[in-house]
């Protein structure tokens, strides 16, 4: 997390989670970057694969450019501090409007593979370790069977919402009830939806099974309030956790990273400025502790609530609210009177595995409502999917490049790094095929494109067989025209729905 200090707030450089234990040795975060003598890092000798930890000393804010601590200082801090515990949290996993009830669905959080499912029975989604206790065939390749269980495709064995094994096809039925063992059970993680997210707790041991009753994942009001509009947007992105929450709190970056996607009408002129002269950026740290941090920039409140959760609240006009700008709350209360436009900008950031990490982005504003009764969601995503793409390989290059071609020879460079690019940047799998709007939408335009193909080349058969005696000019006008205006509306088509769906080269030297 030194990273988060260093490079996102210059001015400040206090840590934001100190000392980090990670008590499950499923996943590490890479330390790519050379790290400097004041950050001294303890790894286990035991392989890479057991735990670490990472101990940040305390340094003193003076208000300065220059900060000082002693060893005795910093290793006095050090056994004062809170640990915070990784798979002690929760974590989102996917807004609910992308979730199909008909089938399981298989993801990874914190480099553990869990399945999703809809139980009928219980009418609740429930995520279970993505793993048939039988033979650890996946359980996200299986079906919901006709009595609402999940049933593993390899052997046939099903389960109930509560992980307990209901039936195995293979046992006697006038036998002893096998399916009862223990060991034919399924780890189920606790799970809820909120904010119109799901949200699981990393970590199945039955000490947590009412973990919600005690703890819940962090709330925003305004995303379950009426008045506002909401939309969301989920992609895979090949660079860490770490490497993805620094980025976002890094707003030097948005003029020249993103100038491409800003230049539209509503640009604010302070962000053209920024990125044709550039000037400090003014920031204020109200508040930095384990729980996260609160800071202020011009009129923009951002919120940080570990270990996921980094959001940006804006509003302009009206009267203002005796309240701060909408604080996430671990308890769902109704939101106070909208006395102003306001709009907030929501980050869900997952770790998904070492070097590859999960977005999922949140708008919501209480003006411009109209837009949603009227434009699919996927319209949306084109403009998100472009803001994403613009630093998408820089950010991946960064953590990678050391470790990705050094040695190769000069005449096939340029060819191997051009596909590398290509794979980077196809957005097909890491966002449309898990996007329900996207995927429809795609589908639809798929087959729009082939009925324009085949008007077009019925047009044209049509006049080729037809008599000159029969057909009139008029309508042989008529169909040649036609079969061209298809024929080049099916060509539009076919480059929209690749760029839009499948990939879109970013070259910022043209933006």
């Amino acid at each position: 997390m030194e990273a988060l200090g260093a490079s996102s707030f210059p001015s400040f450089t206090h840590p934001l989670i100190s000392k980090t234990i990670f008590e499950k040795p499923i996943i590490q975060i890479p330390l790519t970057q050379k790290l400097t003598s004041h950050v001294p890092v303890v790894l286990s000798k035991k392989g890479n694969l057991k735990s670490f930890t990472a101990i940040s000393p305390t340094v003193l804010y003076t208000g300065e450019s220059d900060y000082t601590s002693s060893p005795d200082q910093d290793s006095e801090a050090e056994n004062e501090e809170e640990k915070f515990d990784w798979f002690a949290q929760w974590y989102p996993v996917m807004p609910i409007c992308d979730l199909d009830k008909r089938r399981p669905h298989g993801k990874r959080v914190m480099g553990i593979d869990i399945v999703i499912w809809w139980d009928r029975n219980e009418n609740k989604w429930i995520v279970f370790n993505d793993s048939c206790p039988h033979r650890l065939a996946p359980l996200s390749e299986g079906r919901i069977d006709q009595w609402g269980r999940l049933q593993c495709v390899y052997h046939g064995w099903c389960f109930g919402g509560s992980g307990d094994c209901k039936f195995i096809p293979q046992a006697p039925r006038d036998g002893p009830p096998v399916h009862t063992s223990l060991k034919a059970c399924v780890a189920v993680y606790p799970s809820c939806v909120q904010n119109n997210i799901l949200w699981f707790w990393a970590s199945s041991d039955p000490l947590y099974k009412d973990i919600l009753s005690k703890k819940k994942p962090p709330y925003i009001p305004e995303l379950d309030d009426p008045s506002f509009t909401n939309t969301m947007i989920c992609r895979d992105l090949p660079y860490g956790y770490e490497v993805l929450i620094e980025n976002l709190m890094d707003p030097a970056h948005v003029p020249y990273a993103h100038y491409g996607i800003m230049k539209i009408p509503e640009t604010p002129k302070s962000l053209k400025a920024d990125r044709e002269g550039g000037k400090p950026l003014e920031m204020t740290i109200e508040k930095l502790d384990i729980n996260g941090f609160t800071s202020k920039q011009l009129l923009v409140n951002s919120y940080f609530i570990p270990p996921c959760m980094f959001y940006g609240a804006f509003s302009s006009g009206g009267v203002p609210s005796k309240k701060s700008p909408s604080s996430a709350r671990t308890t769902e209360e109704p939101p106070s009177p909208v006395l102003m436009k306001k709009m907030f900008l929501l980050f869900y950031c997952i770790p998904v595995s070492p070097g590859n990490s999960r977005l999922i982005l949140a708008t919501s504003r209480n003006f411009g409502a109209w837009m949603q009764r009227f434009v699919p969601r996927w319209l949306f995503h084109i403009r998100q999917n472009l803001v994403l793409d613009s630093d998408l390989y820089l950010l991946h290059m960064e953590v990678n490049f050391d470790s990705f071609l050094v040695r190769i020879n000069a005449n096939v460079r340029g060819c191997i790094f051009t596909v590398h690019i290509f794979r980077i940047l196809f957005r097909y799998w890491s966002h449309t095929v898990n996007c329900s709007s996207c995927n429809l939408a795609y589908k639809r335009l798929n087959a729009l494109e082939i009925a324009l193909q085949v008007i077009s080349i019925a047009s044209v058969g049509i006049v080729a067989a037809g008599k000159h005696g029969i057909m009139s000019a008029a309508v042989r006008n008529t169909l040649v025209s036609t079969a061209v205006l298809c024929f080049v509306a099916s060509k539009w088509l076919s480059h929209f729905i690749y760029t839009t769906f499948r990939y879109h080269d970013y070259d910022h030297a043209f933006r």
